[in-house]
């Protein structure tokens, strides 16, 4: 592979203006179907082979016409201080709402008076007018909002409270500044780390060009694949932090070449050809943790999955092609000043190298301070408990959250969660099961069966004597289908959050063997090693474990949530364990394979363990170090998101890249592989021979260029291993 990787690098920076013409007549062309798509709408959300998928399916067949996957809206009225909803003054405003709200958009479905659908609580206090719409909360249009968030404004100056519940109001969250924040940060890192403007702007542009495309594809595609408005997200997210990071590599190594007395071409070929095979291998990790999502069997979770690799596809082959390319270019303004003035570059070890061999001295005690560190922050992830979010975790400074509130207090915590039951049988079978449910002690109200035209299935509604994400509302949803026949099924928005957060339980642990078992064996083609991919996969649980810790602690407790912008605690969201594992085992990857193959190119040319480790860490620490700090900028930005969702996997994989970079791959891998020695290069024979040789360490490359292994350094003397 690093030879043929060689010939594409020199062939890239040969025919540069080529190379970048092509990249850019994609960015072209993507962009202009993306401005050419219909609008992207909400992707459409099933759970298949769940229950509550089932019912919900049947609903859509014996109830056509109805509005199940529109948007829904509450507005909720709550009368002063000693007064009552159904005194005449709230009775006129509550009319003038209802007649404002039929007539404010051509899309609504339909309205209900309160007074008589039996929408005012029993002390009447409290009143609510149910909206439904034709189209999903994405397709609705700023007028229909405006037209909704503008109802009861003449309740309010009559001295009512009215609050406006339901998703209905859900909008795109307000992205922006944060990634631009994020993208400015890593400006910065690179400015720094290279000591030149045009080294720093190389990653950024081929990384902005990179999620141009994939984005502007994604946009192209939303409507014919279904893959929604909120897709595109991860693969922004992804898609910035292994552009830059991959492109750095290559630039990094490109300067190291140049600083040997290379040829610009031949320093090109060399980059792509050594540091390219490390980002091949990397992006194959990313692309197998993400695809792997569809094993889970949620079609919007395998969509965003294969979106962000197809990002992580581009990020990969714009640094084997574009970067070369753009570094013809550049030309000697790649070099930091000092460099292109001739000025004698300083020869004492680096920090790298200093952390090395600290490590090195002591790797008993880093070790047991890296994973008792770790295992202390992963303590809260014991507690974790899983949902999906409604209402009532939006902050409570919004009308969502007051107008869950006041229904809450009105008609009692379960009714923000009613449950339908939908029984597939003629009248006497639903009367049965409505009798069936009236025994149990977690339901609070249970409506009448209501029957379709033909008569052959029915719906009951069933309200919860608990808050939606209660564990006893979770039971009374067993307990509902363990007493009933098979023609009998539970589903709504609470059925549908636990029949998910069951799902996603269940799939964890096959997902986290297809995962690490594929990538372990690509490991292992990568070092020619059993024990450095075991060590890398254990080292990813032990970083994603102590990243779960984290998440709990912050948005589950409350620790730390101001500062991360939090205002209400509540449970994690559901898909985010396994997203976790999936997105930072990719990741984590990359910086195994970026460091230790470094460790291993220097192994292979005659250096003894202690040596390459430390040689590892004198070309790799610093560049390593770098992106590292630019992926946490990059996901850092998205904390400052006004949707719970992205905020939290914003943070999630920050704190995650944060402890696996810094505590596992800077910390305890080094210490491990000094323990280990020799052995941690051991392959059986059996799978010496079994196993492709990929030559990622670029030995071939070398005997065909005629490179001999150099002298041995002052590191030969300071570590004896």
């Amino acid at each position: 592979m690093a030879t043929f990787l060689y010939t594409l690098g020199r062939t890239a920076f040969r025919r540069r203006r080529l190379v970048a013409l092509l990249w850019v007549a994609l960015l072209v062309l993507a962009g202009a179907g993306a401005a050419s798509a219909p609008t992207a709408t909400s992707s459409s959300f099933s759970i298949p082979g769940t229950e509550a998928q089932k019912a919900f399916d049947l609903l859509e067949e014996r109830f056509p016409g109805g509005s199940a996957d529109g948007a829904t809206a509450r507005v909720v009225f709550k009368a002063p201080d000693g007064g009552k909803m159904t005194d005449a003054g709230p009775r006129d405003e509550v009319a003038k709402a209802v007649s404002e709200l039929k007539s404010g958009s051509d899309q609504v479905a339909s309205v209900t008076d309160p007074y008589t659908a039996r929408a005012v609580s029993k002390d009447g206090s409290t009143a609510y007018v149910s909206v439904t719409y034709k189209v999903t909360s994405m397709e609705l249009t700023d007028a229909t909002r405006e037209a909704l968030e503008e109802t009861g404004t003449e309740a309010r100056e009559a001295g009512l409270t009215v609050e406006i519940g339901g998703d209905a109001l859900q909008t795109m969250p307000e992205q922006g500044v944060g990634e631009i924040i994020g993208v400015v940060i890593a400006g910065i890192v690179l400015v720094i780390t290279f000591g030149s403007l045009v080294a720093a702007g190389l990653p950024l542009l081929t990384a902005i060009i990179g999620v141009g495309i994939g984005i502007s594809t994604i946009t192209a595609l939303a409507s014919v694949l279904d893959l929604g408005s909120t897709t595109s997200t991860l693969a922004m997210m992804i898609g910035l932090a292994v552009g830059i990071d991959y492109a750095l590599f290559i630039v990094s190594r490109y300067r190291a070449e140049l600083a040997e007395g290379r040829e610009h071409e031949e320093a090109a070929g060399r980059a792509v050809g050594t540091a390219g095979s490390a980002v091949v291998f990397a992006g194959l990790t990313v692309v197998i943790a993400l695809v792997g999502l569809a094993v889970v069997n949620i079609p919007m979770l395998s969509k965003m999955g294969f979106a962000a690799a197809g990002t992580v596809v581009i990020a990969v082959l714009i640094a084997l092609t574009l970067i070369p390319a753009l570094l013809g270019f550049a030309g000697k303004r790649v070099l930091g000043r000092k460099v292109r003035k001739g000025e004698p570059v300083s020869d004492k070890p680096n920090a790298g190298t200093r952390w090395a061999r600290f490590v090195i001295r002591r790797p008993v005690a880093v070790l047991l301070a890296g994973v008792v560190g770790l295992g202390a922050v992963a303590v809260p992830a014991a507690s974790l408990e899983v949902g999906l979010p409604d209402d009532g975790s939006q902050p409570v400074s919004t009308t969502q959250r007051k107008a869950y509130d006041l229904l809450s207090e009105g008609f009692g915590p379960g009714f923000n969660g009613p449950l339908m039951v939908v029984v597939d049988g003629d009248k006497s079978a639903a009367d049965r099961t409505a009798e069936v449910v009236r025994g149990l002690e977690g339901a609070a109200v249970v409506t009448p069966p209501t029957l379709n035209k033909t008569g052959d299935t029915a719906v009951i509604t069933v309200v919860p004597k608990d808050r939606p994400s209660s564990v006893a509302t979770e039971n009374l949803v067993q307990e509902i289908r363990d007493r009933s026949g098979d023609e009998v099924l539970v589903t709504g928005a609470t059925a549908m959050n636990i029949d998910f957060s069951q799902k996603m339980n269940d799939a964890l642990l096959p997902y986290l063997a297809l995962v690490v078992g594929l990538a372990f064996l690509l490991l292992m083609v990568v070092f020619r090693s059993v024990l450095v991919p075991l060590k890398a996969a254990l080292g990813f649980l032990l970083s994603v474990v102590a990243a779960l810790g984290a998440v709990v602690a912050v948005f589950q407790w409350g620790w730390l949530g101001s500062l991360f912008g939090v205002e209400q605690t509540g449970p994690i969201m559901s898909m985010m364990p396994i997203f976790m594992i999936g997105v930072v085992f990719g990741l984590a990857m990359d910086y195994e394979v970026f460091l230790v193959t470094r460790m291993r190119e220097a192994y292979v040319h005659g250096e003894r363990p202690g040596e390459a480790i430390v040689t590892g860490f004198r070309h790799g620490a610093r560049v390593v170090t770098a992106a590292a700090v630019i992926m946490i900028a990059v996901f850092s930005g998205f904390i400052g998101s006004s949707e719970q969702m992205v905020k939290m996997i914003g943070f999630g994989l920050a704190i995650a890249v944060f402890f696996d970079a810094f505590v596992v791959r800077m910390a305890i891998v080094p210490a491990v592989l000094a323990l280990l020695g020799h052995k941690a290069w051991w392959l059986p024979r059996g799978l010496d021979r079994v196993l492709p040789n990929v030559d990622v360490e670029g030995e071939k490359l070398h005997k065909e260029l005629g490179d001999t292994p150099g002298d041995p350094d002052e590191d030969r003397e300071l570590v004896r291993v």
